[in-house]
């Protein structure tokens, strides 16, 4: 498994998304094959610029999925409904907090419950 963080590469700079997608061809090329999976990582706490975000993410790289974090905050995260809409992209995991064991796989029960929670 390969983690590569891309923190700062923000959709409106050209020449960061240039770089994100030879990162997508440089490891295609060593794998001779298609990376297993490419996540977009995006904050709960995100509001409508989340969108913007993964419509271009999506545009320029193969995303196969959505990450989540920041998730044990106040923010409920109701952007990433219109996100996975507009997207067809699945949430595969959600962030509860900054440590090693604090990434966990998505439950939309729980997702589902926590939004319309009072």
């Amino acid at each position: 498994m390969v983690l590569v963080d891309t923190a700062g590469r923000l959709q409106t700079k050209t020449n960061l998304m240039n770089e994100l997608k030879k990162m997508v061809r440089m490891t295609e090329k060593e794998l001779g094959r298609d990376p297993d999976q490419i996540f977009l990582v995006v904050d709960a706490i995100t509001g409508q610029n989340g969108f913007s975000q993964a419509r271009v993410f999506l545009e320029a790289i193969p995303l196969t999925g959505i990450i989540l974090t920041k998730y044990d905050a106040s923010a409920k995260g109701g952007i990433i409904i219109s996100i996975v809409e507009q997207t067809g992209l699945p949430i595969r995991y959600v962030g509860l907090g900054e440590g090693m064991n604090d990434l966990k796989p998505f439950n939309a029960n729980e997702f589902v419950e926590k939004l319309f929670a009072a």
